[in-house]
């Protein structure tokens, strides 16, 4: 693999950091201040529009979309993407500036690679211009969801139409103002094999019977304007053409959507990490204790050396699975893909626990982004899978075959 980053994305990549140092960095605090004073804080700040509209005239919009689907996008593979997506992770809601956050982006790939014609003009479009937010709705309270096949959400078909009935939580996006579509995974036929049983289908945050219960919080942060919702369907009717793709092809799709989806959250989380050494690297040669900076302690060069190496290997892990992805597909590439998501969401914990023990109290206060940071990154390893089922299934793969 060639680690050089293509003239393509050494271009976007001066851009993107060029529109964070200008736009995104200076406007943290003021973001951050506008959600909490706001009586809705599930309502998206306005001053995100304005950077919504400075990011499209700048040509960093919808990144992540490879080359299939342009004009809608960049058109770059996935290893293009992947520095791009590190920058954008280290201010948690600057991906949404870019037309690249979760769990958008996943809704996104779902409906340009399966959604019909008539989909793909009703939701996937005002997505794409940015009008509108969505959720994605698989986990529920009652079942271990790390096995996709385990839900037990219903979707049945009555005539024309599917009802739907099941509780979901965690359900990625559903709590901000502007949601306005969901992506539900459910059965529609639980008979059928392991595999056959799931269907996804699109749901309209207002449809009579969906219930947002209540905003779940993630290690005691709410991620607002974001948001995860406990939801209740109860009933709900929605037309038969809402079905993506078609019965039985749910599990399918969600092995289409989590491959890249896995690439993002680890670049992301990279991100994370390599701003919280950077930070970690300025308090430590301002800090001064015991007489001296704390960058003159033996011990404090060791951690931040650690952190240093333990983000490369992990950054290099990462855009080695992007580069499989590229050449040889999901499928081919999956043992590496689940070496990525073992790996990097477990550094991030690592190196930003360690920013925080190096900024002391600041650490873990509100004036830092640390403690955010380590509540997503610590989220990230149950997320798309937990650490266990990855390498459980890693272990099998590489087990098989050196055995067959």
């Amino acid at each position: 693999m060639n680690f050089d980053y293509s003239e393509k994305t050494l271009d976007l990549l001066e851009k993107l950091k060029a529109f964070m140092d200008e736009h995104v960095y200076p406007n943290e605090h003021e973001y951050h201040d506008l959600v909490a004073n706001n009586p809705n804080i599930w309502q998206t700040p306005s001053m995100m529009e304005a950077l919504k509209t400075k990011a499209k005239a700048a040509g960093l919009w919808n990144l992540f979309l490879p080359k299939e689907y342009l004009p809608l996008g960049a058109g770059l593979s996935n290893l293009e993407y992947a520095p791009l997506c590190e920058e954008m992770g280290k201010v948690l809601f600057s991906g949404e500036i870019f037309n690249c956050s979760a769990p958008d982006t996943g809704n996104m790939e779902v409906l340009s690679k399966y959604g019909s014609e008539a989909q793909k003009q009703e939701w996937l479009m005002p997505l794409l211009e940015g009008k509108i937010r969505s959720g994605f709705a698989m986990t529920e309270p009652e079942v271990a969801s790390s096995d996709a096949t385990n839900i037990e959400t219903s979707i049945e078909k009555d005539g024309d139409e599917y009802v739907i009935n099941g509780r979901k939580w965690y359900t990625s996006g559903a709590m901000n103002t502007n949601c306005k579509i969901l992506i539900v995974m459910g059965k529609t036929d639980p008979r059928a094999a392991r595999h056959e049983q799931q269907s996804q289908i699109l749901v309209p945050l207002d449809t009579k019977g969906v219930n947002v219960v209540r905003a779940m919080s993630a290690m005691g942060y709410l991620d607002e304007p974001i948001g995860h919702a406990e939801v209740v369907f109860d009933n709900v009717r929605v037309p038969a053409s809402n079905l993506i793709l078609g019965e039985g092809r749910g599990f399918e799709i969600a092995q289409g959507r989590l491959g890249p989806g896995r690439i993002h959250h680890c670049m992301r989380l990279i991100g994370c990490a390599q701003r919280a050494l950077d930070m970690a690297c300025e308090r430590v040669d301002q800090r001064v204790a015991f007489g001296q900076p704390l960058a003159k302690q033996q011990s404090v060069r060791e951690s931040i050396a650690k952190m240093y190496c333990k983000i490369e290997q992990a950054r290099l892990l990462t855009l080695k699975a992007a580069d499989h992805m590229d050449k040889y597909g999901n499928k081919v590439a999956k043992n590496i893909i689940a070496a990525i998501k073992i790996v990097a969401p477990k550094m991030a914990c690592e190196v930003i626990d360690e920013a925080i023990q190096l900024h002391g109290a600041a650490g873990t206060s509100q004036d830092t982004i640390l403690s955010a940071t380590l509540a997503y990154a610590r989220t990230i390893r149950l997320a798309d899978g937990p650490d266990q089922v990855h390498m459980m299934q890693l272990g099998r793969n590489l087990i098989q075959a050196k055995a067959s």
